[in-house]
C-alpha cells in the first residue's frame, strides 16, 4: 500500500518532472497503485481495516514521486457513471473566466489539518494529458467538481497545496457569479 506524506514534508512544494511517453514499467505501476489507494480508500471496510482516508484523487508527489502523474476516482453525482482516470503529463490549456468553489471546502490526504475557506477556481477547464489506462493522448473539457478536482491534482504536481488559493479577504464573501458545487 502507498504512503501518503503530509504537508509537512517540503518535497510537496517541489515541481515534478515530467515523464517520458512511453512510461516505464515502474511508472505504469505507480499509476495503478493510485488509482488502487483511491479505489480501496472509498470502501469503508477496507478504509476502516488499513487506516485509509478517502480521497478521489491523488498526485505521484503526494507519494513521495516527483513524476507528473495523476490518478482520479470516484462516483459521478447523479449517476451511475465512475471517473477512473489515470493521467501523465496533465496541463490545462483553457480555463473559464467563471469561479466555482466546493460548499464545505477542499480536503487533501496530504493535509491533516482543515484549513476553513473557500477555493476559488476556474468551473470549466480543458486539460490534455496522456491517458495510462487507454495508452494515448486525450484532451478533456471538464466544468464543476470534475474541474475542481483536476484543477486540486495538477496543483500538486506544481508544488501548490488547496490552502495555497484561500484569500483571507474573500474566504466567506457570496458572490452571485460564483459556482457552488
Amino acid at each position: 500500500m502507498l504512503k501518503i506524506i503530509n504537508d509537512s514534508n517540503p518535497r510537496l512544494r517541489e515541481r515534478s518532472l515530467p515523464v517520458n511517453i512511453p512510461l516505464t514499467t515502474e511508472e505504469q505501476t505507480l499509476a495503478k497503485a493510485m488509482l488502487d489507494y483511491l479505489k480501496h480508500s472509498q470502501d469503508e471496510e477496507y478504509a476502516a481495516k488499513h487506516n485509509l482516508q478517502s480521497g478521489v484523487g491523488l498526485a505521484a508527489p503526494q507519494v513521495g514521486v516527483l513524476k507528473r502523474i495523476i490518478a482520479l476516482y470516484y462516483p459521478k453525482a447523479d449517476s451511475d457513471q465512475v471517473v477512473e482516470l489515470a493521467l501523465a503529463n496533465p496541463r490545462i490549456v483553457a480555463s473559464s473566466l467563471r469561479e466555482c468553489y466546493i460548499s464545505g471546502g477542499e480536503g487533501c490526504l496530504s493535509v491533516p489539518v482543515v484549513h476553513p475557506g473557500r477555493v476559488y477556481r476556474p468551473w470549466k477547464v480543458t486539460v490534455e494529458a496522456y491517458d495510462i489506462i487507454n495508452k494515448k493522448n486525450i484532451k478533456l473539457v471538464l466544468r464543476g467538481y470534475d474541474a475542481i478536482v483536476i484543477q486540486h491534482e495538477i496543483d500538486h504536481l506544481n508544488g501548490v497545496l488547496y490552502y495555497d488559493h484561500i484569500d483571507p479577504e474573500r474566504a466567506l464573501e457570496d458572490d452571485p457569479s460564483v459556482v457552488v458545487v
